[in-house]
C-alpha cells in the first residue's frame, strides 16, 4: 500500500472525530524534500483556518511518529485547506459543487474548444455534464485533465 494510502486509513478517524474532514493525504518530494500533505476540511462557515490546520498538526504528528508510515524517511509535515480552486475529482468534491460553474480543462480539443465552462448538473463515474447557455454537454472524465471551480471575486 502506499504511503499516502497508509495514512490515509490511519488517520481519518482521528481526524473526524476532531471535528474535520480528511480530504486527501499526498506524499511526495517538494523543494528537496520529501513532504506530506494532509488536506481537511469542516463544515463550518469560512471553512478551515490556520488555528485549525494546527490543531490537526499537532494531534496527528505523535501518530505519525510512532507508526513511521515512511520507514525513517524524514519528511515535512503540513495540513492545509483544500483551497478554493481545488480540483473536482472525488464524489464528495462533485456533491460540493453541483450546481456551481466549473470550468473543465480537456486533454484535447472538443468542438474547437480545450476548456468548458459551465454548470456542474451531473456526474457518474465515467461522465461529467455541464450545462452551458441553457444545452447539456456530457464529457467523458478520461478525456477530462482537469475540473475547477469557476472563483469569481
Amino acid at each position: 500500500m502506499a504511503i499516502k494510502d497508509e495514512v490515509f486509513q490511519m488517520l481519518e478517524g482521528v481526524v473526524a472525530a476532531a471535528g474535520y474532514e480528511l480530504i486527501e493525504v499526498t506524499y511526495q518530494k517538494l523543494y528537496g524534500n520529501m513532504t506530506m500533505t494532509l488536506y481537511i476540511d469542516c463544515d463550518r462557515e469560512g471553512g478551515v483556518g490556520l488555528d485549525d490546520c494546527e490543531k490537526v498538526s499537532r494531534l496527528v504528528d505523535p501518530i505519525l511518529e510512532d507508526a513511521d508510515p515512511t520507514k525513517g524517511v524524514a519528511y515535512h509535515l503540513n495540513v492545509s485547506s483544500p483551497g478554493l480552486d481545488r480540483p473536482i475529482k472525488t464524489e464528495r468534491d462533485f456533491r460540493k459543487k453541483a450546481g456551481s460553474e466549473v470550468e473543465a480543462g480537456l486533454y484535447a480539443p472538443q468542438n474547437g474548444a480545450k476548456k468548458i465552462k459551465g454548470v456542474l448538473t451531473a456526474w457518474d463515474d465515467e461522465t461529467v455534464t455541464l450545462t452551458v447557455d441553457g444545452k447539456d454537454i456530457k464529457l467523458n472524465k478520461k478525456d477530462i485533465a482537469v475540473l475547477k471551480p469557476v472563483i469569481v471575486f
